[in-house]
């Protein structure tokens, strides 16, 4: 017999408005004048000044300056500073403009002034849809979750994410996918985000190949970016294993978010196919494969993503710490046990860059 319970809190909350086509950007000032705000402090990365600028220029007097320090991870101390630098300028209102790291940074910065945000992603990660933050204190990237974190409103426009690099476009995509898996499984997610994770998945597999093969293609940038959404709206669902390694990597050893998430995600799939092989089906179903795990290892093939984590720079020396470092930080919520040891040959198979289901690496 069925069974479910839909917790409250964060877990399942999701933006009150979201607002998806090309030249939304334009109308940002409409929306900060939604929520009556009047000096809105926009964040972004060094890198996304100049799109930053753009949305400044847009908001005109609405606007009291730019804050543009985002950096993957978020550090406690750049959060810490960040808060700082919004309660002396007056702040009433933050506008995220990036990818993870000025989301992040917005989430952070709201988490104890309590401020509304409005999130404009420009990559791929979903982050935006949700009340999480994964912040790094002491070299250890730890998860909050706080309505004061869950965006008031999201505005997605497919024409931002044009000049994205293959490279990253990728792996940002990888990074929403690993909400799709990690999310259909867990206790938390409500029935009525089942559906989201499925469709999103369906399209982050359709799309990504075609974004990679012609990047100026805005059709397949619009799909990816609907996928992502959805992923966004399965990770307010709740995250397990897929998410705790991934954060690791991050928070500790540095690796990129969204390879982190890219290069773990073919094995934790393989890891807990065995474990909750109802859900798996569906979304292999919705999917249109056999094999999850092994799909997405061919994907990654596909459009060029790394396949061994010591392409990135993280080698077998250190599986057993970063096996224990999941495992201190382990939420509960995977279906398959969270032991150093299954952890540690999740790692192995990612060092080797061996395809779910093939006896060796090739």
């Amino acid at each position: 017999m069925r069974e479910f319970s839909t917790p409250g809190d964060v877990f399942n909350a999701l933006p009150s408005r979201v607002v998806f086509g090309a030249g939304a950007i334009d109308r940002i000032d409409a929306e900060v004048e939604r929520l009556g705000a009047k000096h809105a402090l926009v964040v972004s990365t060094p890198g996304r000044s100049a799109m930053g600028g753009r949305v400044a220029d847009r908001l005109g007097s609405r606007c009291i300056g730019i804050l543009p320090e985002a950096i993957s991870q978020v550090p406690i101390e750049l959060a810490i500073r960040g808060r700082a630098k919004a309660r002396d300028m007056g702040a009433d209102c933050l506008v995220s403009v990036g990818g993870g790291a000025s989301i992040g940074l917005g989430k952070a910065i709201a988490l104890e002034l309590g401020l509304p945000i409005i999130a404009v992603p420009t990559t791929y990660s979903g982050s935006e849809m949700t009340g999480f933050c994964g912040i790094t204190i002491d070299g250890v990237k730890r998860m909050h979750q706080s309505l004061r974190m869950l965006a008031g409103t999201v505005v997605y426009d497919p024409s931002l994410t044009l000049g994205l690099p293959v490279d990253v476009s990728t792996a940002s995509a990888m990074n929403a996918l690993a909400h799709c898996v990690d999310a259909i499984y867990t206790p938390t997610i409500s029935p009525v985000i089942v559906p989201a994770a499925m469709e999103g998945a369906r399209a982050i597999m359709d799309a990504l190949p075609r974004v990679a093969a012609c990047p100026d293609d805005g059709q397949a940038r619009a799909d990816l970016l609907y996928g992502a959404h959805l992923a966004g709206a399965a990770l307010a669902g709740g995250f397990a294993l897929q998410h705790g390694v991934a954060h690791v990597l991050g928070g500790t050893y540095g690796v990129s978010h969204g390879l982190s998430h890219a290069l773990v995600l073919p094995h934790v799939a393989a890891y807990n196919a065995p474990f909750a092989p109802q859900a798996m089906d569906r979304l292999a179903a919705a999917i249109g494969v056999e094999d999850i795990g092994a799909a997405i290892f061919d994907m990654m093939e596909t459009v060029g993503l790394p396949t061994r984590l010591t392409e990135v720079g993280f080698s077998a020396d250190r599986i057993e710490e970063a096996a224990r470092i999941t495992v201190e930080t382990d939420n509960s919520y995977n279906p398959g046990p969270v032991t150093e040891e299954a952890v540690r040959g999740i790692l192995a198979a990612a060092v080797e860059g061996r395809r779910p289901g093939s006896p060796s690496g090739r």
